[in-house]
C-alpha cells in the first residue's frame, strides 16, 4: 500500500466548507493508502504565534478532525515538534539545497514581500516540508497549488542526494487535492466560503452556537423567484444550499430538487438547517467528549513513539552516508 503524508497548521478554525470539501475527502482517503496525518506545528510558527494559543490550537485541530471522522487506526498521527529528527533531517537536506531553489519559491516571496523583517525560517521552511516529507519514504503528498512547488522541490533535492550518496529516498508525486464540493458564502454565494470573510453571518464555524447557525442559514441570500432548483449562474444562493444539503445527506442534486418541488424557500431552508445542525451537532459533541480526555494524548503518544524510530533511522543511515560519524583511529 502506497503512503500518503498530510501536514496541517494549527492555525485559524475549521468552517463547514472546509469540512465539506476537504475533510470528508480526507476520511475517504484513510482506507485507500497507509496514511500519516501531522500537525505541523514548527511550520506555523515561521510567523509569529501566541504561545498560549498555539498550544490549544495543536489539540483543538487534532480533536476536531478526529471528531469529523479520522480513524486514529488507520492513520499515524502526531505533532511535528515533537519528534526531533524533523528538524535534523532538514538541517542534512538544507546542506544539500541551493540558495537560488529557496529565493525562487512564489510563497517566500509573496510572504517576504509583505513583511521585511521576515525570518530565516520562512525562507527555508520549503526544506522542512521536505524533510517531512522524504523521512517516511513518501509515495503521494495531496497538495494544492499553493504547496505544488514545495513537493517538487522535494522531488529535487530527493533526486541530488540519492545521486551523491546513494539510494536515500523515495521520490515523492504531488497530487492535486481532487476538488471536493465547494461550499460558498451564506451571504455572497459568488464567494467561497472563508474564516477570513469580513461578514462573518456568511461563515459556519464547526464549533460555532449552533442556534447562530441556525439563524445563518435561515438568513442565507436567495432569490424571489420561489423554486428550489440548482442554478448557480442564476440562482447561486439556492444552488449552494442545495449542494450543503446534498452533501450533507448523501443525496443527490436531483433528489433534493424533487424532495422540495412545490415548496418555498422557508421550508428548504428550516430543512437545510436540520440537517446541517445534525451533522455539526455529533461532531461537536464528539469533540466535547475528547478534547480534554486521554485518548488524544494516547493517540499522539503512539503516533510519536511509532513515527520516531522511524525518522530516527532515516536520520542515521544519513548521517553515515554523509560521513558524520567518528572515523576509524589509524
Amino acid at each position: 500500500m502506497k503512503k500518503m503524508l498530510t501536514g496541517l497548521q494549527p492555525t485559524g478554525v475549521i468552517t463547514l466548507g472546509n469540512y465539506i470539501g476537504s475533510i470528508k475527502q480526507m476520511v475517504d482517503n484513510q482506507d485507500m493508502y497507509d496514511s500519516y496525518l501531522f500537525v505541523a506545528d514548527m511550520h506555523a510558527i515561521t510567523v509569529y504565534q501566541d504561545p498560549s494559543e498555539l498550544s490549544n490550537k495543536i489539540r483543538s485541530l487534532i480533536a476536531l478532525y478526529l471528531a469529523c471522522g479520522i480513524d486514529p487506526n488507520k492513520n499515524k498521527i502526531f505533532i511535528q515538534s515533537e519528534n526531533e529528527y524533523h528538524a535534523n533531517v532538514s538541517w542534512l537536506l538544507e546542506c544539500n539545497t541551493y540558495f537560488g531553489e529557496l529565493s525562487r519559491m512564489t510563497q517566500f516571496k509573496d510572504k517576504s514581500m509583505k513583511n521585511e523583517n521576515f525570518t530565516s525560517g520562512l525562507f527555508t521552511y520549503p526544506v522542512l516540508m521536505a524533510s517531512d516529507i522524504l523521512i517516511y519514504d513518501t509515495d503521494i503528498v495531496p497538495v494544492g497549488v499553493d504547496q505544488k512547488q514545495h513537493v517538487e522541490l522535494a522531488r529535487d533535492i530527493a533526486i541530488r542526494f540519492n545521486k551523491k550518496y546513494g539510494d536515500t529516498f523515495v521520490v515523492p508525486t504531488p497530487v492535486m487535492s481532487r476538488v471536493g464540493t465547494k461550499i460558498m458564502d451564506l451571504q455572497d454565494p459568488t464567494k467561497k466560503m472563508s474564516k477570513s470573510s469580513e461578514n462573518k453571518k456568511g461563515v459556519i464555524m464547526l464549533l460555532e452556537d449552533l442556534d447562530s447557525i441556525r439563524k445563518k442559514i435561515m438568513s442565507a441570500t436567495t432569490d424571489s423567484e420561489m423554486c428550489v432548483k440548482y442554478d448557480v449562474i442564476n440562482k447561486p444562493g439556492i444552488s449552494n444550499l442545495i449542494t450543503m444539503y446534498a452533501s450533507i445527506t448523501g443525496k443527490s442534486i436531483e433528489e433534493v430538487e424533487f424532495m422540495f418541488e412545490g415548496k418555498n424557500y422557508g421550508e428548504f431552508k428550516r430543512e437545510v438547517a436540520d440537517a446541517v445542525v445534525s451533522e455539526v451537532s455529533k461532531i461537536q459533541n464528539r469533540y466535547n467528549e475528547i478534547i480534554n480526555s486521554k485518548e488524544i494524548d494516547e493517540i499522539l503518544d503512539k503516533g510519536r513513539e511509532f513515527t520516531r524510530e522511524i525518522a530516527k533511522k532515516k536520520y542515521e543511515d544519513m548521517k553515515k552516508k554523509m560521513g558524520l560519524f567518528r572515523g576509524i583511529e589509524k
